[in-house]
């Protein structure tokens, strides 16, 4: 599928991956918005403790080492065709 597709998927609540990536279990998920009180760093020396932070919806990744990370599409990412919707992984 394209990129247009992938992003479909993800709205839909699935996980989207590439054929084309290197690592295995990689994925990437929608992150809805939320809104929260700051109460850990670093957030409490930037908006300070208490302070209430709207957390805009997102996209991230799941990486090869299971760690979870912002994602931005590169160029490449957007005019692939090697998209697919990946399984859910048991926790």
């Amino acid at each position: 599928m394209n990129f247009g597709q992938a992003l479909e998927a993800l709205k839909e609540g699935k996980r989207v991956a590439r054929d084309g990536w290197n690592g295995k279990g990689m994925f990437l998920f929608l992150v809805q918005g939320s809104n929260f009180i700051v109460n850990r760093e670093p957030l409490i020396s930037i908006m300070g403790e208490g302070a209430e932070v709207t957390y805009r919806p997102h996209i991230d990744m799941k990486d090869a080492e299971g760690k979870v990370v912002p994602w931005l599409a590169s160029q490449t990412d957007i005019l692939a065709d090697d998209w697919r919707i990946t399984e859910l992984a048991a926790a």
